[in-house]
């Protein structure tokens, strides 16, 4: 099958075209033709070896854990898909190797759910990890409602968007940190107050927004940011990172929780998910799409860190 896939750990420049076997579905998976697959930074981490020795891995090695597709085999056991089915998937494994960006992918029948309705499969593989991740973040540790006060770092990204149009459906203020360039696509978003992180201190400024402190920060930046976020948070108030592990010490002089946050694939989750876009509450942001042999193109874009939504790459 044709794939892109690194023989090495290091730069864009080492993801190349391949031909490799195709994968097999064995009991429980689910063989996918991929149409779409999702570009997500933590693809361009692995290709550098960010996850040497956090994950075992073996090579070549083909990145990507978003897939858009249609059914193409099932595995012994498999009852609630058939062939042909439109599906999206987070198909992330224990070992990492065989990816998203390749014509066939296996995925476990547990990680994959019918694919939205109203959307294009190219926006469909912009969705799983970003959206999985955002949904888990804001119904952690007790969750949203009407009422509460949120705080999205890094809203204009691929998890920060669907977090804000998330947060909004569940009746809750929002308030979010962007750069410059995505201050009016984070407004458009329904958040009640964004600040530019480049010109203005966020704990200053939610000083003014929102004096009585938050109930939820969702960091998707990390270093000072995490550290920062603490201090905006009202009492018995919640930072969830996905970045990193924020300091319990700190936490628990100023009576507040923390958690890092690892999403985990979820079937019924992804079709919750579905659910809210055909119901038009929630809805991707491509930013652009490459083909499959443009990968490498992508991941230079991803590494720059200042991508508004999500990139896609095309089979």
């Amino acid at each position: 099958m044709r794939a892109i896939a690194i023989e090495r750990f290091g730069g864009p420049n080492e993801l190349k075209a391949m031909d490799l076997p195709r994968p097999r579905a064995d009991r429980g998976e689910v063989l996918l033709r991929v149409v779409s697959a999702g570009v997500n930074p933590v693809d361009a981490m692995i290709c550098a070896g960010g996850f040497d020795g956090l994950m075992p891995h073996d090579f070549p090695l083909i990145p990507g854990w978003d897939v858009a597709g249609s059914v193409e085999e099932l595995g012994e056991g498999v009852s609630s898909v058939r062939k042909g089915d439109r599906v999206w998937a987070l198909a992330r494994k224990a070992s990492i190797q065989w990816g998203c960006y390749a014509e066939y992918v296996a995925v476990p029948e547990s990680s994959l759910a019918p694919m939205p309705a109203k959307l294009l499969f190219e926006e469909a593989a912009a969705m799983p990890l970003a959206g999985l991740t955002a949904y888990q973040c804001l119904s952690a540790m007790g969750g949203i409602g009407g009422g509460s006060r949120v705080l999205i770092h890094g809203a204009g990204g691929g998890v920060g968007h669907l977090a804000v149009q998330l947060a909004r459906h569940a009746g809750a203020a929002v308030y979010a940190t962007t750069g410059s360039d995505k201050l009016d696509f984070v407004f458009g978003l329904g958040a009640a107050g964004v600040i530019d992180y480049s010109r203005e201190d966020f704990r200053e400024a939610m000083g003014r927004l929102c004096p009585e402190g938050v109930d939820l920060v969702v960091d998707l930046v990390g270093g000072d940011v995490t550290a920062h976020s603490l201090e905006v948070l009202r009492e018995d108030g919640r930072l969830i990172s996905t970045v990193e592990e924020p300091d319990a010490e700190a936490a628990h002089k100023r009576g507040v929780r923390t958690r890092f946050l690892w999403a985990e694939a979820d079937g019924e989750q992804l079709t919750h998910l579905a659910q809210l876009v055909d119901e038009k509450v929630l809805r991707p942001h491509v930013e652009k799409i490459y083909s499959l042999n443009d990968a490498a193109e992508a991941h230079r874009r991803v590494r720059e860190g200042h991508t508004r939504g999500k990139l896609v790459l095309n089979l």
